[in-house]
């Protein structure tokens, strides 16, 4: 895989995806870490986290391939919360190089711990903004998946225009795959799932994978683990939509 942000200058150019309007995947909290993840964050953070505006700024190069010491398939992780999923799914696939970009810092601190205690090489964490690193550093049908599990919700009405799921952020996202890689998405609000569906439906770029059924939704994989938060959704009575498109060849 050659990657670089030469590749995105010429791509973003054609496609005239440079925005600097996009809402950004994530509303910045400060939170304290305990002292293990504090520990953990000291331990690790160097070898296997980057961040986002370091990236954009161009302090440091987009090149998975030199992170990782191979050329493999790469997979991003948009918002990897508590990291349970994607260290689960990174230890599943040795043979495919994870990324997970989160703002969360006490959620990049236990999935540093799950790293550690899983043995982990496969998978490197992105601290920032999962729009600005798509928009900014990684190159038009560069990746061959796309994890976007119980993205944050807005439930109220008048927060709906912040979710990230929307138009100009599907066709971004979209851009950035290889023709036949997949975007995969879950939520457990019902009219977010609809308006994923939608969305990804409108986009030219995205086709429904093989297996969704006729109302757009997918069952649930039995590969997918169930986080906490998910247990507890399912708890709540509400049920869990998973959605899978695959991009198409323009």
């Amino acid at each position: 895989m050659t990657v670089g942000p030469e590749t995105v200058t010429d791509a973003t150019a054609d496609e005239g995806a440079r925005r600097t309007d996009r809402i950004p995947s994530f509303v910045h909290q400060r939170n304290r870490l305990t002292e293990g993840q504090q520990s953990a964050w000291d331990r690790l953070w160097g070898g296997v986290g980057r961040d986002v505006e370091d990236l954009v700024a161009g302090g440091e190069p987009f090149a998975p391939s030199a992170w990782f010491g191979r050329e493999a398939p790469l997979v991003l992780e948009i918002g990897s919360g508590m990291g349970e999923t994607t260290a689960a799914l990174a230890e599943a696939a040795p043979d495919v190089d994870h990324l997970a970009v989160e703002v969360f810092e006490p959620g990049l601190a236990q999935l540093l711990l799950r790293i550690e205690d899983a043995g982990l090489r496969n998978l490197l964490l992105l601290r920032g903004d999962a729009v600005a690193l798509l928009d900014s550093c990684i190159p038009v049908d560069s990746l061959d998946g796309i994890r976007i599990f119980f993205p944050d919700p807005w439930q109220k009405r008048r927060h709906r225009k912040r979710r990230l799921v929307q138009p100009d952020f599907v066709r971004l996202a979209a851009s950035r795959l290889r023709p036949g890689a997949t975007l995969h998405m879950a939520t457990d609000w019902a009219d977010y799932a609809v308006q994923m569906r939608d969305v990804a439906d409108a986009e030219q770029l995205l086709r429904r994978a093989p297996g969704v059924g006729p109302d757009g939704f997918l069952p649930r994989p039995e590969w997918r683990p169930v986080s906490k938060f998910e247990s507890r959704a399912v708890v709540e009575e509400r049920a869990v939509s998973d959605l899978l498109y695959e991009r198409t060849s323009r």
